[in-house]
C-alpha cells in the first residue's frame, strides 16, 4: 500500500473542525446497539469494501464466494470498489472536510503507515473490534498483531484480514542454490548479473525488500523504539544502504531504475528476465503453479535470518452510512469458515487463534492443501520477523531514493 501521509496532514485542521461537530446518527446508534439490534440494521442494505483490486483471484473470491454468503446469510449485499489506498483515503478525506455523514465509503483495506494517518486524523470509526462476536470467538486479541498495526495501537479501529508474510521465489529448474542471507544475495546475483532486481520503493513489496535488507544487516531490535528522526535512522541504517548501491551494479539495468510495483516484477519472472521474484503472499508460488503461471519447479525460500511477517486489516469509514452493514461483513470476514476458505482458495494465512477452533472447524483447516512450491506454515511463522513502527517507513522510502537509485 502506499503512502499518503502528506496528502492527510494538509486536512488536518478541517478534520478537527469536522470532528467537533455533530456526528451522524448511524455511529450513535450503532454504539448503543446490542448485536441483535445491528444484525437487524443491517438486513437488506448494502456494504461498499474499498481496497486494492489487483489480485483477481482474491477480487473473484470476494465476488463469488463472500458476496454470495453476505446475500445469503444476512440479506446484505456487498458492493466491492477496486482503489489504490491512496485514492481511498484521498476520497474519505474530501468526503469528511465536505461534512458528508452518509459517506460512499464504508469498509477498507488498510494497514501500515495508512491506518496511523487515518486513524490521526480521525478518518476511522471505532473502537468496534471487541463489539463483533467472532472476535471474542476466534481472536487471540492480547496479541500483538491484534494490538498493534505497524507498531502503532490499533485500539480496536481494525480487524485483522490476513498474515502476510514476505517470502522469495525462484524456478529450481533455472537457478538451483538460493540465497539465505544478504551476503550470499551479493553473490547471487553476481551469478545471475542483470537478472535480479526489487520493485521501486514506496511498492508495498520493495519498501518491504529493502527493510528485510536492513534487518539482516543492521538487525531489526534497535528500530522497534527508534526515534522518528531522518538523521537518527540514515546513521542506523548505513551499512545497509552501502550494500544496497555495491548490489545495483549486478542488477537489472544496474539499479538505475527498478520495476514500477510488484506486479511488474512478477511479470518479469514469469518471462524469465529474472530469476528471483518476491511478494508478501507466502502461498503464492502453490497458487502460482494451480493456475499455471508458474512452472512446477517454482519454489519459495527465505532468509535465514528470517523475513517480514505483518497482518492486513479491514477499517470502517467514519462517516459511513452503513456501520452496521460493515461490522456484520467484517464479523462474518473473520469467522473460521470464511478464514477457511480464504486459506483454501486464496492461501492466505489464517487470522484465527487455533486454540479457539472447534475439533470440526479445526478439521476444516487442517484438510486444507496447501499446494506446491511452499514452506510449512510452522516454519514459515518461526522465521516471522516484526515490522517496523509505522512512522519510520516512509523515512526509510525517502532516504532510499536519495541514496540508493542510480548510484
Amino acid at each position: 500500500m502506499k503512502k499518503i501521509i502528506s496528502i492527510l496532514m494538509s486536512s488536518i485542521i478541517m478534520l478537527s473542525m469536522v470532528a467537533c461537530g455533530k456526528s451522524n446518527d448511524t455511529a450513535t446508534n450503532v454504539d448503543n446497539m446490542k448485536w441483535e439490534e445491528v444484525l437487524e440494521k443491517a438486513k437488506g442494505s448494502t456494504v461498499t469494501f474499498y481496497g486494492w483490486g489487483g489480485d483477481e483471484e482474491l477480487n473473484a473470491w470476494l465476488d463469488d464466494v463472500f458476496e454470495p454468503k453476505m446475500k445469503e446469510k444476512y440479506d446484505i449485499k456487498m458492493e466491492r470498489v477496486p482503489m489504490d489506498i491512496d485514492q481511498v483515503l484521498s476520497q474519505l478525506s474530501g468526503e469528511i472536510q465536505a461534512g458528508e455523514e452518509d459517506g460512499s465509503i464504508d469498509m477498507i483495506w488498510i494497514n501500515g503507515e495508512n491506518f496511523k494517518s487515518a486513524k490521526e486524523n480521525n478518518m476511522l470509526y471505532g473502537p468496534f473490534l471487541e463489539k463483533l462476536p467472532n472476535a471474542e470467538k476466534y481472536l487471540d486479541l492480547n496479541a500483538d498483531e491484534n494490538k498493534y498495526d505497524f507498531g502503532f495501537p490499533t485500539e480496536g479501529y481494525e480487524a485483522p484480514y490476513g498474515k502476510a508474510q514476505l517470502v522469495f521465489m525462484h524456478d529450481s529448474a533455472v537457478t538451483k542454490d538460493v540465497p539465505s542471507s544478504t551476503k550470499e544475495l551479493l553473490e547471487f546475483a553476481k551469478a545471475n548479473k542483470g537478472k535480479i532486481t526489487y520493485p521501486a520503493l514506496p511498492d508495498f513489496t520493495g519498501s518491504a525488500f529493502v527493510r528485510n535488507v536492513i534487518y539482516d544487516i543492521c538487525g531489526y531490535e534497535q528500530f522497534q523504539d527508534m526515534k522518528e528522526d531522518k538523521e537518527t535512522v540514515k546513521k542506523a541504517i548505513e551499512p545497509a544502504l552501502d550494500y544496497l548501491v555495491e548490489l545495483n551494479k549486478y542488477l537489472w539495468n544496474e539499479g538505475k531504475s527498478f520495476p514500477a510495483d510488484s506486479t511488474q516484477l512478477d511479470n518479469m519472472f514469469k518471462d524469465n528476465e529474472v530469476v528471483m521474484n518476491m511478494t508478501y503472499t507466502a502461498y503464492a508460488v502453490a497458487r502460482g503453479i494451480e493456475n499455471g503461471s508458474y512452472t512446477d519447479s517454482t519454489k519459495t525460500f527465505l532468509f535465514d535470518k528470517g523475513t517480514i511477517g505483518n497482518t492486513n486489516y479491514m477499517a470502517i469509514a467514519k462517516n459511513s452510512g452503513n456501520k452496521a452493514g460493515a461490522m456484520v461483513a467484517i464479523n462474518e470476514m473473520i469467522s473460521a469458515g470464511m478464514q477457511a476458505s480464504r486459506l483454501e482458495k486464496l492461501k492466505t494465512i489464517p487470522v484465527v487463534d487455533n486454540h479457539k477452533l472447534s475439533k470440526e472447524e479445526k478439521a476444516e483447516f487442517d484438510k486444507v492443501d496447501i499446494g506446491k512450491g511452499t514452506i510449512p506454515q510452522d516454519e514459515l511463522l518461526s522465521k516471522r520477523l516484526p515490522e517496523m513502527p509505522a512512522g519510520l517507513v516512509p523515512i526509510i522510502e525517502e532516504i532510499w531514493l536519495e541514496e540508493v537509485v542510480g548510484k
